[in-house]
This record gives structure tokens, sequence and C-alpha cells, in this order.
């Protein structure tokens, strides 16, 4: 599917290497890039589902998104706590985003999203090494909170899942999913206010 749209040469074994490193790699090994589609293609696909409910939109966001991430590559910065997946679904989260809004528009419906899709929204004024570096910021805060805080967070905003799928992963009630999100948005508000203060 993607990875033969991609065209990459065939990869030998690299299955050893991390995200991370197959990232730091890629700019002089381009076909390692393979690699990283073939890892994360089809939970990125479901989650472009989700957001466009639309299969062939929904690769081409992901196509998109991968795209970036190869173009971009030199400006990912491992953070602790924060894994390349996060920053492989910030960027999906915001091709997709982006698309969702230019779809409904040429088809004259609003973009009504759940309240969670609002805040997960990138700022169509920013530019896109701009945001970057601010969702770099976001991962670095979540990584200083305690790790249900954090883990909540990551579910709920940067891999989109809604409150009644994380009750249902989590084995919780809804209403104490809500409250865990409420505590750790206050919590993640003080340690992200904190690196402006360091």
């Amino acid at each position: 599917m993607i990875q033969g749209i991609m065209s990459f040469s065939t990869v030998e074994d690299y299955g050893a290497l991390s995200d991370a490193e197959i990232l730091a790699r890629v700019r002089k090994e381009p076909e390692l890039f393979a690699i990283l589609v073939r890892r994360y293609e089809a939970p990125l696909l479901r989650r472009a589902r989700r957001i466009l409910f639309s299969p062939e939109e929904a690769e081409d966001a992901v196509q998109d998104a991968f795209t970036k991430m190869y173009l971009y590559a030199d400006k990912y910065r491992p953070q602790e706590g924060a894994s390349f997946a996060s920053w492989a679904y910030t960027i999906l989260n915001r091709v997709a985003y982006t698309k969702y809004r230019v779809v409904r528009a040429e088809q004259g419906k609003r973009a009504d999203l759940l309240p969670e899709q609002y805040e997960s929204l990138p700022d169509e004024r920013g530019e896109f090494i701009e945001d970057l570096s601010i969702r770099n910021e976001v991962l670095a805060a979540l990584a200083k909170l305690p790790e249900t805080a954090a883990k909540i967070l990551k579910l709920q905003f940067i891999e989109g899942k809604n409150q009644e799928e994380i009750a249902n992963e989590e084995g919780l009630s809804v209403s104490a999913v809500k409250t865990r999100v409420h505590r750790a948005k206050k919590l993640f508000k003080k340690a992200y206010d904190a690196q402006h203060h360091e």
C-alpha cells in the first residue's frame, strides 16, 4: 500500500534499530525509512480513518504524514518519556485535521468535531517547524508528569482516543476518566508553564 507508493528500496534486517536511530540515519540511508512505514502504517491508518471517515482520504493523510516525517527527520529530538510514535501521531493529527476541514469545506458542511478534537487542532497561523517545536515542548512537559497523568493525556490528545475508549482500555468508568483528564490537564499546565521560567 503506502510502502509501495513511497518506493524505497529493499531493506536488510535492521529490526534491532530503534525508531530514533532509524530517523537519525534516514538522510544518508533513505531506504531505512521503509522500516518506520512498516512499523507505523497500520496504527496511523486507523487513527486517520477515525478523523476522516474515508479509507482513501485516510491513506492520503498517512502518506502525507510520512512524507513530512521524512522531510523533517532532522528536526526530531528525542524527549524523555516521549517516543517517536508520539511525534508521528502529532504530525498525522495535524495533516488529517487540515484535510478534514478542507474536505468538509468543499462539501459545504461545517466541520463539527468533538470537544477533545478541537483541543488537538493545529494552529493554521503557525509554520510547520514552529508547530513541531511547540509539540516537542508539550512532550517534554508530559515527561515530567506522574505516569498515570501523562498516559491519560497521551491516550486522549496524542493518540486521539475518546473517553469511552480510554475507559474500556484502562478498566475505568467514563466519569473516572473525565476526573483523571481534568487533574492531568492541571498538572500539565503547571509543568508546561514551569518550562518557560527555568
